[in-house]
C-alpha cells in the first residue's frame, strides 16, 4: 500500500483509517486515532489472550519483531533498541542513567515540550548546571545555538527532533556531527518527527519516542535508542527480573545486567502495546518515511500560503524546507483563539490548542499521509 494508495481509493481509505468517516482528523502532533489493522492487532491478541496466558499468543516473536522494526525506522542495531515508553521515562532513563558529577553542565531548551526539560532540570539537585538555549523565534534552534554553551563541562546536548508548536525540524545531521566530533552525547525526543521525517541513529546517541503520534500507535508505547558504545556508561535505574540476570527465576547476590539495551526493559512488556506498536511500525515501514514526508511538505505548501491569504500569522511559515515538518500553527491577534478551536471541533474537524510560555494561543494543524486535500481546503475554509 502506497500514499497514492490511500489517497486515490477513498474507500480503502476509510477502512484503512475509519476516523475519516466520521471527523476530518489533523491533530497527529497530539494523540492519533488507530488505524484499522492498529485497533484489529490489538484486539485480535486480546481475544487470544482470553484462552491462555497473555503471553503465550505472541511468545517467541513480538519482541524481537517489534525490536527489529524499530531498529528498521531509524537505521540502528536491534540490540540498540529498548521496549520502553512513554517518552517521558525514555528521557528519564537517560537523565537518572548518567554518571553526572558536581559542576557537570547539560544543554537543553527550557520552551520545548515538557517531558524534554523536567528530566534536564531535575538535574540541578545533583550539582548540574542546566544551560538553556536561547532563540530568536520559538522553537528555532540552529546548531549555532547550542555549540556556543558547550564547553569541556558539558555532558549532554537534549534536544526536540522537532518543536512542537512551531514545527521547526532541527537540522539532526549537522547538530549530530558537531556534537560527535567534540564528544558531547546528544539526546533527542524524536515523538514530533518518527514516522512523519527521518530521524536516524547514526547522527544521535539516544532516541525516545512514544508512538501515538506520527507513528499512528497506541498510548504508552514505544522505545528507546541508546547507542551501543554507551550502555555501559547509561546504568539502568530501575531493577527487575527482565534485566538483571537471574536463572530460573531465582535472585542472585550479584546485579549482573543483561547484555544490549534489553537492560532498561526491567519487568514484564505491556503485550498489548507492543502489538498495537509492532503494528504502527510495520504499516510506517509499508508505506515508507521518505513518502510520507514528501506527502507531509506537500500539504504544508497547501496550506501555508492559504491560510495567510486569510489574514491568519502562521508560525515559521519562512521556514527553509530542510526545517519544515507536519506541524503548522496559527494565530490571529483579532480573534479568539480558543473559540476559533472550539468552533472547528463542533464541525468535526479535529485540531489542537496550544499556548506559549507568554500565554498567547495557537490553532495547531498537523495532518498525516491518508488526510486528502479537500480536507485541507474545508479546514481551512472553515478558520
Amino acid at each position: 500500500m502506497t500514499v497514492a494508495d490511500i489517497l486515490g481509493n477513498e474507500e480503502l481509505r476509510r477502512s484503512e483509517f475509519p476516523v475519516c468517516r466520521e471527523k476530518i482528523f489533523l491533530a497527529h502532533a497530539a494523540v492519533c486515532p488507530l488505524p484499522q489493522r492498529v485497533a484489529k492487532a490489538v484486539a485480535d491478541y486480546a481475544c487470544k489472550a482470553t484462552t491462555d496466558d497473555q503471553e503465550r499468543p505472541v511468545l517467541g516473536h513480538l519482541v524481537s519483531e517489534t525490536r527489529e522494526l524499530a531498529a528498521s525506522l531509524i537505521g540502528s542495531q536491534t540490540d540498540e533498541i529498548a521496549l520502553v515508553a512513554p517518552t517521558s521515562l525514555g528521557l528519564s532513563y537517560v537523565a537518572a542513567g548518567l554518571p553526572w558529577r558536581r559542576g557537570d553542565n547539560v544543554v537543553a531548551y527550557f520552551d520545548d515540550y515538557p517531558s524534554n526539560v523536567y528530566p534536564w532540570l531535575a538535574l540541578a539537585e545533583r550539582g548540574v548546571e542546566v544551560r538553556l538555549i536561547n532563540t530568536r523565534e520559538l522553537g528555532r534552534i540552529r546548531p549555532v545555538d547550542i555549540l556556543g554553551l558547550i564547553d569541556e563541562n558539558t555532558r549532554l546536548v537534549a534536544l526536540a527532533s522537532c518543536h512542537f508548536i512551531s514545527g521547526w525540524r532541527i537540522d539532526l545531521p549537522a547538530i549530530g556531527r558537531a556534537l560527535r566530533d567534540r564528544r558531547v552525547p546528544l539526546c533527542i525526543d524524536g515523538i514530533q518527527s518518527l514516522g512523519a521525517f527521518p530521524t536516524l541513529a547514526e547522527h544521535a546517541d539516544f532516541i525516545a519516542a512514544d508512538s501515538h503520534k506520527w507513528l499512528l500507535g497506541p498510548c504508552g508505547a514505544g522505545f528507546l535508542y541508546v547507542r551501543r558504545a554507551l550502555q555501559e556508561t547509561l546504568r539502568p535505574v530501575v531493577h527487575g527480573w527482565n534485566n538483571v540476570r537471574c536463572p530460573d527465576f531465582v535472585a542472585r547476590e550479584e546485579i549482573k545486567f543483561r547484555s544490549g539495551a534489553s537492560r532498561y526493559e526491567p519487568g514484564s512488556h505491556s503485550m498489548l502495546g507492543l502489538v498495537g506498536l509492532h503494528a504502527a511500525l510495520s504499516l510506517i515501514k509499508e508505506i515508507g518515511v521518505d513518502a510520507i514526508a514528501s506527502e507531509l511538505l506537500l500539504k504544508r505548501a497547501l496550506m501555508v500560503p492559504a491560510l495567510r491569504e486569510r489574514g491568519w500569522e502562521v508560525i515559521g511559515a519562512e521556514n527553509p524546507v530542510e526545517n519544515q515538518s507536519g506541524i503548522v500553527a496559527v494565530t490571529r491577534p483579532d480573534t479568539d483563539i480558543a473559540a476559533t478551536h472550539a468552533r472547528l471541533t463542533e464541525a468535526g474537524i479535529v485540531t489542537s490548542l496550544r499556548s506559549d510560555r507568554g500565554g498567547r494561543h495557537y490553532i495547531r494543524f498537523s495532518p498525516h499521509f491518508y488526510n486528502t486535500a479537500a480536507e485541507i481546503a474545508r479546514a481551512v475554509e472553515s478558520l
